[in-house]
């Protein structure tokens, strides 16, 4: 039996989650990069607010490069389990508020109409720091963004203008800094370019207010899902399994309706900086060199690399001497207690985070996981040692070529093979083009490690 809609009576008593009647709700949220973090985070917290009766929030999903989870979530009717494992054990949930996936090759037309319709009021992405098309300088890339989401955005808030309909929130939930300004920029740059006439009317309508998120959560294996389908009596297709731990703070600048996500943990905060530079440069900076360390190592999961003493104090003096001395934390915040809570959750053996996973896209990533913490060490002349064994670690990451998963990652395999270090130091920051732009006073350390 696979999980739906006529199999829902029967899951066991142990698999939670609210009941309420899908069928009669509307979709509010369309979502790019409905993946597994989107359905173990943001549509969790959609979940937990109709459940309690909050309406017309539904979700469709929208995915750009693959059908997987289009094939995974709509013959189960939107329905799928969210499993919180720790080492206490687990929690399933049965989560109901998507409505479906789109496949945008197959079905652009649907997609531009879920958006039209009055009940949306939230677009919003997780589709990388790829996904952005972003160039040099936060220019947009007009090649790359083509066969994004652009397109289809545009031409869903075209058709909500000519309908006289207000316009809506775009909300990021990706790793970037300053998410909202970024996608709005690069918004902006799109519609300067591709349709004039609806700059004033996006500028005056819409939103995109910045984010945190924070959720930890592995790749679902074949394996896990024979484990689920064991012990619930169902396959199902959609699984998806995360750590308990979840936040997500969020810049209160809405253009109109939304969950009340705040009551089920989430917080609206003036200024979301804070949050979002610590878990970069703490947690995210960390899990990078737990990653390409961790694999140089020859360990695979994160919590097999944290626990060794070497890595977990490379990770920690990553943290708390080079990262949090660099941070300016909101009042409430206390970046010593963050770090003991990250090295506990990477420590948490139920997870089996995989290092690949989190190795994968280092160049798009890298910048802001540590080349900013470097770059204001260096201007205030004190070293950041964890920080340049990442980069040598990474370094080896992309000679090794076995785990690279980069889109410069050939590119930079072949430029290693040819002239070693000072061959992709070039290419990273002082090209003509640089991989890694306006970080050209870390050249020469780089170089020399």
């Amino acid at each position: 039996m696979r999980l739906g809609t006529a199999a829902e009576s029967s899951l066991p008593p142990e698999v939670m989650g609210g009941t309420y009647d899908r069928d009669s709700q509307r979709v509010g949220i369309v979502h790019f990069g409905i993946g597994a973090f989107h359905r173990a985070h943001m549509a969790w917290y959609t979940q937990c607010a109709m459940a309690a009766g909050e309406r017309d929030w539904m979700i469709c999903g929208v995915s750009l490069r693959s059908d997987d989870v289009a094939r995974q979530l709509n013959p189960q009717d939107g329905l799928y389990t969210l499993t919180e494992q720790s080492g206490e054990g687990s929690v399933t949930r049965l989560i109901g508020c998507v409505r479906e996936v789109l496949f945008a090759p197959d079905c652009e037309d649907a997609i531009v109409a879920r958006i039209a319709e009055p009940s949306c009021h939230i677009v919003s992405f997780t589709v990388t720091e790829k996904g952005y098309a972003r160039g040099e300088g936060n220019a947009l890339d007009f090649g790359k963004a083509r066969s994004g989401f652009y397109p289809l955005l545009t031409r869903a808030l075209a058709a909500r203008r000519d309908a006289g309909l207000p316009g809506v929130t775009l909300l990021s939930c990706d790793n970037l800094p300053d998410n909202g300004a970024v996608l709005d920029s690069l918004m902006r740059q799109w519609l300067a370019a591709e349709q004039p006439n609806l700059s004033d009317w996006f500028a005056k309508e819409c939103s995109a207010p910045a984010t945190m998120v924070d959720r930890i959560v592995p790749r679902t294996t074949e394996a896990d899902r024979a484990k689920l389908e064991a012990r619930i009596g169902m396959a199902d297709h959609g699984a998806v399994f995360t750590e308990a731990f979840s936040q997500w703070v969020i810049a209160d600048g809405f253009s109109g309706p939304r969950p009340s996500w705040e009551r089920y943990g989430a917080q609206l905060v003036a200024d979301v900086a804070p949050y979002e530079e610590a878990k970069l440069r703490m947690l995210n900076g960390a899990h990078s060199l737990l990653a390409y360390a961790g694999l140089r190592a020859g360990y695979e999961f994160v919590h097999e690399a944290v626990a060794d003493p070497t890595l977990r104090a490379l990770a920690d003096r990553l943290m708390r001497h080079e990262a949090l001395p660099t941070l300016s934390p909101a009042p409430q915040q206390d970046l010593n207690a963050y770090a003991d809570t990250l090295l506990a959750r990477f420590a948490d053996p139920a997870l089996r985070h995989r290092l690949a996973q989190i190795a994968m896209d280092g160049t798009q990533k890298i910048p802001q996981r540590w080349l900013d913490t470097a770059l204001a060490l260096r201007r205030e002349g004190k070293d950041y040692a964890a920080i340049a064994q990442g980069l040598d670690a990474w370094l080896w990451h992309i000679a090794d070529g076995r785990f690279v998963d980069d889109p410069f990652g050939q590119e930079l395999r072949a430029h290693y093979a040819q002239g070693g270090r000072q061959r992709v130091a070039l290419q990273c920051f002082d090209a003509p083009h640089p991989i890694w732009p306006g970080y050209e006073e870390l050249a020469g350390a780089f170089r020399a490690e």
